[in-house]
């Protein structure tokens, strides 16, 4: 049955069965899905009968009707916003995800983001039209440059993992360049995130794994031993995934550099150091910055991302285009490789949209107030490791705290309760989960990032309900962490299931019915 083409008569509702006195608790109701919310003989606009003569889809024309689902606004509208209630966001409270920088997203930068000169350009447009979005984009590279002290920058790559990619092709390309094409090895220290060996096996190069210090730290010496001619280049997290700062990263980047190698720095928590560090000082070649994670563009939802990458001077002539300088009339993008050039690493010049919210999140804040706000993320994770240590284990603690605070489970010993049970519960309790299981080489794993985004008082609030769940577990109340969340619109998802057999298409209940029988 197809979709009737006018327009849904007032008054006429189509609430399915999925949708019950029963099916909800007060203002959080177990939403159904459009399908069945709304029906086929309704749609709230008013459409046109076409008329298609002739077909470009060469047999493949749809032989079964659509069977979309028609709704009025207000339906549509209510259905998206009971949704967004369904989930967690920075809006509604506190991430305390490790290694993943959960800030607040200031409005001002929205707002800027959404002025026609920036919103409603098209890549396609004549540069002479476009200086204005050309120039943020050029003032933008120029802060990167200086807040890291690199010689170029490359804004396109559309995420951390992206600008990890283009880094290391830039390493590449430097070394084919010098007829040091047999490098074919990347040293990578095992509390690295999983995308760094994942890149650089992408680009057919072998990992070779460099295993962390007690401390949580990479040994300057295990590099040195690991380092040989066939060696491309390091791979390093700084600060690491643990939370720390490597105090021997400058003597890294000098065995390294020594050995005909680049040094390539994941540059996934600059928002520990930016303002205070230049990553460019300690020897770094390449290195991305997440602007989602350090300048507060928005975080999730599959993007639009940007993960710009900044390059040292040996690795400046191989940067990709586009990338903007000044010409004779004005600013002149540069959309053709020059020299050793990479080319492009994506279509148009990226998220322009991303750009706009970093440099007013840079311009708002100024040098100094981006080196508070640096430095209250290290006092924010301080707090928290300071306020927790007493009831929960921690792996490193001679060390402050860089970022985010690392705990281990073996505070949980002989509880019955494990790290998942533990962040399952604090759901129930309001909060969003720290990071699991990561880095690997902590068992059991608890990462907790809050961010300079906080207040003293929401991180006291986190710490006491965190301090009572640990309290709780060692009790012996087991079955307040296994059973949980009790409190979440859904309970506990078998996700190693979902992940390995995913229910795809969706069916009328009385066809899934037929098809059992």
């Amino acid at each position: 049955m197809s979709m009737n083409n006018q327009g849904r008569p007032t008054g006429t509702g189509s609430i399915g069965s999925g949708f019950t006195s029963t099916s909800g608790s007060a203002l959080l109701p177990n939403e159904p899905l459009l399908f069945e919310i709304g029906d086929t003989e309704h749609s709230g606009v008013d459409l046109p009968d076409v008329e298609i003569s002739t077909s470009r889809l060469g047999g493949f024309e749809r032989k079964m009707p659509l069977d979309l689902a028609g709704l009025t606004e207000p339906e549509a509208m209510r259905h998206y916003v009971r949704l967004s209630r369904l989930n967690h966001s920075i809006d509604s409270g506190m991430y305390p995800l490790g290694s993943c920088t959960m800030k607040h997203n200031p409005r001002l930068n929205e707002k800027m983001a959404r002025l026609p000169g920036f919103s409603d350009i098209h890549p396609l447009q004549p540069v002479s039209t476009v200086q204005g979005a050309l120039e943020m984009m050029n003032q933008l590279s120029h802060w990167l440059m200086t807040l890291t002290n690199t010689a170029a920058v490359a804004l396109t790559p559309k995420a951390g993992a992206h600008g990890e990619l283009l880094g290391m092709m830039a390493i590449k390309a430097a070394q084919d360049a010098a007829g040091q094409s047999h490098r074919r090895i990347v040293l990578v220290p095992e509390s690295a995130h999983g995308t760094n060996p994942a890149t650089a096996a992408f680009l057919g190069y072998s990992v070779k794994p460099i295993p962390a210090r007690d401390d949580g730290t990479v040994d300057v010496q295990a590099v040195k031993n690991a380092l040989s001619p066939d060696v491309a280049a390091i791979m390093l997290t700084n600060p690491n995934t643990c939370g720390l700062f490597e105090p021997q990263v400058i003597e890294i980047a000098e065995a390294v550099h020594a050995a005909g190698a680049f040094f390539y720095c994941d540059g996934a928590n600059f928002n520990a150091i930016m303002g205070v560090v230049r990553p460019g000082d300690l020897g770094i070649d390449a290195m991305h910055i997440n602007l989602h994670k350090t300048f507060s563009t928005p975080h999730g939802g599959g993007g639009p991302g940007a993960g710009p990458v900044v390059l040292s001077a040996a690795l400046a002539p191989f940067a990709p285009v586009p990338f903007v300088r000044k010409g004779s009339n004005g600013l002149d993008l540069v959309e053709h490789a020059e020299g050793g050039a990479l080319g492009r690493i994506t279509a148009f010049q990226g998220q322009m949209g991303m750009y706009v919210r970093a440099l007013t999140y840079m311009l708002s804040h100024g040098g100094d107030g981006l080196a508070q706000a640096a430095q209250d993320a290290v006092l924010n994770a301080n707090y928290i490791k300071a306020r927790l240590q007493h009831v929960f284990s921690v792996p490193f603690g001679d060390y402050p705290t860089m970022h985010e605070a690392l705990f281990d489970d073996s505070f949980l010993a002989g509880t019955g309760v494990t790290t998942l049970d533990f962040a399952k519960a604090l759901i129930d309790e309001g909060f969003h989960p720290m990071t699991m299981y990561f880095p690997l080489v902590v068992h059991g794993a608890m990462l907790i990032e809050p961010t300079e985004s906080e207040s003293k008082q929401t991180l006291d609030h986190f710490c006491d309900v965190m301090e009572e769940l640990a309290l709780d577990a060692k009790a012996g109340n087991k079955e307040r962490f296994t059973s949980a969340p009790l409190k979440a619109p859904r309970r506990r998802l078998d996700e190693t299931r979902a992940a390995r057999s995913p229910i795809l298409k969706w069916e009328r209940p009385d066809e899934a019915l037929k098809a059992a029988e």
